[in-house]
C-alpha cells in the first residue's frame, strides 16, 4: 500500500472491537477519478434500460476500457482490501477483490442486503414489492415464490419443451420476414422476435402481440434509470400491473403465469409485481444473445464447434448445449449486463484491513472482474471453455454473471435455455456473417463495450 494513502481513522462501530479502525478512505481526487470515470458513464448507458445514444458514445470512446484501468489503479494506489470513497451524505465502499466479491454474494442478504437505497429508489419505479428490494419475511416469501415458479433449483424448467417450440416458431417467424434481398438482421427485427418469445413463455399466446406491455415497461424502466431523480409514474404503473393482472386472470397452462396459479401465495406475496421484474431481465437476455451471435459470427472455429453441437445434439439432456451455454455465459462475461452490484451492510464488517460501519453501500463493478487483464490471461479473448472445462479460483477470480449465492438470479438456468434455444435456430443450417464494421476479430483483444444496437448480421 502506497505510504500516500490516508491512514485508516477510527471509528466507533457497534459491535466491533474498539480498536478496530475503518478501512482505508480514497483521497478526494481519487474519489472524483471514480465517480466521473467508472459511476457516472456506467450510469449514463442506462443500468436499467440502455440508452442508445449514450451506449454508442461508450463505445467510440472504450469508456468501460477506461473504467477497468481506474479500478486497476485504485486497486494499486490502496490494495486488494475495500476502499471507502469520500462522498458526502452516503457511506459508500468499493469493492476491489475477488474473495471479498465472493463473501458478499455469498453471504446476502445478511449481513449484505440486496435492498440499497439506489436500487430500491430505481426498481420500486415498477415493482415496488419485488423480492430484489425487499427485506425480512417479505424478502424470503417473494424469493420463495420466484424461485418455485422459475424452478431456480432445476438445471432445466419441466416446460423446456414447450419454450423450446415458442422460441423455434418465432425464429422460423423472424427469418422468414426477412427483406430477400439482403437477408439483413438488425437489433430492431430480432429485439421484436425476441419479446414476442419472451411474452409468449410469461403469459401465453394471447401475449403474443401485446406490444403495448412491453411499450409500458420500456417507459417505466426509462423512468427507472433516473432512480431518485424522477417521480415515479404511479398510474403508468398501474396500467403494467392491471394488464399482469388480466393475464394471471385467465392464465394459459404451458406459461410461468398458468404456473402461479398452482404456486402457494401468502399476503406477503404481491405475485403480480413478481413479474416486471422477468420482463425487465429477458431484456439483457435479449442482448446477450445478439452478443453471442457477433462473437461466433467472428470467431469461425468457435462457430464450428458450436454447429456441431446443434447438428449433433451432444448435450447430456435435450435442450441443454453445453458449448452454446458457455458461449452465452462468455458473452456475460464479456460484456456484463448487471455492471453494478449493489449490497448495503446490515451491520459492522470486519475486512483485512479494517472495518466498515453499517448501512454503507458495497460496489462491485463486474466488468473489472471479468476483464482484469492484470490477473486474468483471458481476460480480453472468447474464451468458452472456461465455463466447460477450466475452473478459475475463485482466490484469484470473480465471475458472476447471474451473481450468485443466496441471492443468485433465480431466473438464470431458463435464461440460458432461451438464449441457447435462440442462438441454435438461429445458426442451424445457415452461414452468419457480421456486416457491421467491429473490432470483434478472432485472435485479436476484444472490445470492453460493445454496442448491439449496431450490430447487423447478413443471414445465408
Amino acid at each position: 500500500m502506497s505510504d500516500a494513502i490516508n491512514p485508516a481513522v477510527s471509528y466507533p462501530i457497534p459491535g466491533a472491537l474498539p480498536s478496530l479502525t475503518t478501512v482505508p478512505q480514497a483521497r478526494f481526487l481519487d474519489t472524483l477519478a471514480i465517480l466521473f470515470g467508472v459511476f457516472l458513464p456506467t450510469i449514463a448507458k442506462g443500468v436499467i434500460i440502455r440508452r442508445p445514444t449514450m451506449l454508442a458514445i461508450a463505445d467510440r470512446l472504450d469508456l468501460d476500457r477506461r473504467a477497468i484501468r481506474g479500478m486497476q489503479r485504485l486497486r494499486r494506489e490502496y490494495g486488494s482490501g475495500p476502499v471507502l470513497l469520500r462522498i458526502p451524505g452516503r457511506s459508500l465502499a468499493v469493492v476491489l477483490d475477488p474473495e471479498d466479491v465472493h463473501r458478499i454474494l455469498a453471504e446476502s442478504p445478511d449481513p449484505f442486503a440486496t435492498a440499497t437505497p439506489e436500487k430500491t429508489a430505481a426498481l420500486a419505479h415498477f415493482e415496488p414489492k419485488m423480492a430484489l428490494i425487499s427485506r425480512g419475511p417479505e424478502r424470503a416469501d417473494r424469493r420463495r415464490y420466484n424461485e418455485q415458479v422459475l424452478e431456480a433449483h432445476r438445471p432445466m424448467h419441466h416446460m423446456a419443451e414447450h419454450f423450446v417450440e415458442v422460441v423455434a416458431s418465432e425464429a422460423r417467424h423472424l427469418r422468414a420476414s426477412l427483406p430477400q434481398q439482403h437477408n439483413t438482421l438488425d437489433w430492431n427485427d430480432f429485439s421484436d422476435a425476441w419479446f414476442r418469445i419472451v411474452r409468449r413463455v410469461i403469459f401465453g399466446e394471447a401475449a403474443r402481440d401485446d406490444h403495448e406491455l412491453s411499450s409500458i415497461m420500456a417507459k417505466l424502466r426509462f423512468a427507472a434509470n433516473w432512480a431518485f431523480l424522477r417521480p415515479q409514474r404511479r398510474n403508468l404503473r398501474e396500467q403494467l400491473l392491471a394488464r399482469i393482472r388480466s393475464y394471471l386472470a385467465k392464465a394459459e397452462p404451458n406459461s410461468l403465469a398458468g404456473m402461479m396459479a398452482h404456486i402457494p401465495a401468502t399476503s406477503l406475496t404481491a405475485p403480480e409485481q413478481q413479474l416486471p421484474q422477468w420482463l425487465f431481465a429477458f431484456d439483457p437476455a435479449g442482448m446477450t444473445t445478439f452478443r453471442s451471435l457477433a462473437l461466433l459470427a467472428s470467431h469461425p472455429e468457435q462457430a464450428s464447434m458450436a454447429r456441431q453441437e446443434i447438428n449433433t445434439g451432444s448435450g447430456p439432456e435435450p435442450h441443454q448445449m453445453p458449448y452454446l451455454r458457455a458461449t452465452v455465459l462468455e458473452s456475460l462475461r464479456l460484456w456484463p449486463t448487471s455492471p453494478l452490484i449493489l449490497r448495503e451492510t446490515t451491520g459492522a464488517t470486519v475486512w483485512r484491513n479494517g472495518a466498515i460501519p453499517p448501512d454503507t453501500g458495497l460496489v462491485i463493478f463486474t466488468p473489472f472482474f471479468h476483464r482484469d487483464n492484470e490477473r486474468l490471461p483471458w481476460a480480453d479473448s472468447f474464451s468458452p471453455e472456461l465455463w466447460i472445462n477450466e475452473k478459475p479460483d475463485p482466490q484469484t477470480c470473480a465471475l458472476v454473471p447471474f451473481s450468485e449465492g443466496p441471492a443468485v438470479c433465480p431466473g438464470r438456468h431458463l435464461v440460458l435455455l432461451l438464449t441457447t434455444a435462440m442462438l441454435a435456430e438461429l445458426l442451424a443450417d445457415t452461414q452468419v456473417r457480421l456486416k457491421t464494421p467491429t473490432r470483434l476479430t478472432a485472435g485479436q483483444p476484444l472490445p470492453a463495450t460493445l454496442n448491439h444496437y449496431k450490430l447487423r448480421f447478413e443471414l445465408t
